[in-house]
């Protein structure tokens, strides 16, 4: 039997700055948005003034009212819902196929079509050549132009082939061949249900990028019934502040307005991917280290 080793002054003294400095990084990282949620209930007057910290004072939804009062809020929230589920179940699809077919050493050229991948991680045509093809393609102003370019991401893919190449051992397809099993059925059957937690993983990463997507809304959409949510947010930003001027409110009733607004909007915006993550955050602990260890 293996004896307990006595912990020492110094195992404890280190147990007791790593759980300090451990906490103090966890209150840097989660106190901002924990402010920005106490802030988005509280008088604009008192956040202004430096007297809300921890707990909501003069508690108002005054923010949160002006927000939803506005169609703009529910049109790109439907629609940000939709290139979310839309655009990660396409781009997951490509990106588990591709990755599958480079993990496989028989694949001819496998090394040159994973060098043209590799290339457009570094370069890009820019935004002029871009916008000019997505035009001539007929994705201009439509709801598939939120989804369809860029819907691989190199970087993913190159994780989930590593994954292929690190997780599932070599004999279990050479025993799955034997027994007349294809290169699809052996994908179906057999390495999607043991990619579970990488799936998990590589679908947050997608469902991230698209609730965050702003960019493409900008350059792209000019249809106020298909932009993004987040472009609502900037556009009702800009507009409080412009009925503000255009009805003579003064500089202090527009900027109590624009805070309120403000953070009522960072909410918004942000908590419906939070409530999504806990329930990956398992599969997320357990993706991240796969293909990390060999053996």
């Amino acid at each position: 039997m293996f004896q307990r080793r006595q912990r020492t002054n110094q195992d404890i003294a280190f147990d007791v700055l790593f759980n300090v400095l451990g906490f103090l990084a966890l209150m840097i990282s989660f106190y901002p948005m924990y402010f920005v949620f106490v802030a988005s209930f509280s008088d604009p007057r008192l956040v202004l003034g430096g007297q809300t910290f921890v707990f909501p004072r003069g508690v108002t939804l005054e923010g949160y009212s002006l927000v939803f009062q506005d169609p703009r809020v529910w049109t790109g929230l439907r629609n940000t819902l939709g290139y979310t589920v839309g655009g990660t179940a396409i781009s997951l699809t490509v990106t588990m196929l591709a990755s599958y077919a480079l993990s496989r050493k028989e694949l001819p050229f496998r090394g040159a079509v994973m060098v043209f991948f590799t290339i457009t991680m570094f370069f890009g045509g820019g935004l002029i050549p871009t916008y000019l093809v997505i035009n001539d393609l007929g994705l201009l102003n439509t709801y598939w132009v939120m989804v369809l370019p860029g819907a691989v991401s190199v970087y993913n893919m190159i994780i989930m082939r590593t994954f292929f190449s690190t997780n599932i051992p070599e004999e279990l397809f050479e025993s799955a061949r034997l027994d007349g099993c294809s290169y699809t059925n052996f994908f179906i059957r057999i390495g999607l249900p043991l990619c579970k937690a990488i799936i998990a993983v590589i679908s947050l990463y997608y469902a991230v990028g698209y609730w965050n997507e702003y960019y493409k809304a900008l350059i792209y959409i000019s249809d106020a019934g298909k932009t993004t949510l987040q472009m609502v947010l900037r556009n009702i930003l800009l507009s409080t502040q412009e009925s503000a001027d255009q009805t003579g409110m003064d500089y202090s009733s527009r900027l109590m307005t624009a805070e309120q607004i403000k953070y009522a909007l960072i909410v918004v915006s942000t908590l419906p991917i939070m409530i999504v993550y806990p329930f990956l955050q398992k599969f997320f602990a357990k993706g991240v280290m796969l293909g990390s260890i060999k053996g």
